[in-house]
């Protein structure tokens, strides 16, 4: 079935949802598991309003120690575990191929326009894909 799973989290509350359903999907296949959450670059005019402090670095800090927490969760190497800096879709398409994967899992929660039928980011990743994708569609807000 699936050998190398790649989980794309944005890791946000919705996360520990998401969770449940790769920890399930993982146990189904017994598939190896990455994970990779992408830090969208901040724009070069943004650096003259937040002053000299390293914004993005820190953004990339959090990310990491946030992706180690979601790592010991799904008992997933700290190697197998990305993050990147640079268009979402983009760098989820590059590492899942190079771990060669054959999942990407992401949740999805468009909620306007043509993202409400899947989500700009969970779209475009599936539409770049050479490999299955698996969208979960998030529970509305109540």
């Amino acid at each position: 079935m699936y050998n190398k799973i790649i989980f794309a989290t944005d890791l946000t509350e919705d996360t520990a949802y998401l969770v449940e359903k790769v920890r399930t999907m993982r146990g189904l296949t017994g598939a190896k598991l990455y994970i990779i959450h992408v830090v969208e670059p901040l724009p070069g005019y943004s650096y003259a309003y937040l002053g000299i402090e390293d914004i993005e670095g820190q953004l990339i800090d959090e990310a990491r120690q946030s992706l180690a927490k979601l790592g010991e969760k799904l008992n997933v190497d700290k190697h197998d575990q990305f993050v990147e800096v640079g268009p979402t879709k983009t760098k989820i398409l590059q590492t899942a191929e190079k771990v060669g994967a054959d999942l990407i899992m992401t949740g999805s929660h468009g909620r306007h326009g043509l993202s409400l039928l899947l989500g700009s980011t969970a779209n475009a990743v599936l539409h770049g894909a050479q490999c299955d994708v698996l969208t979960i569609r998030l529970p509305k807000d109540e």
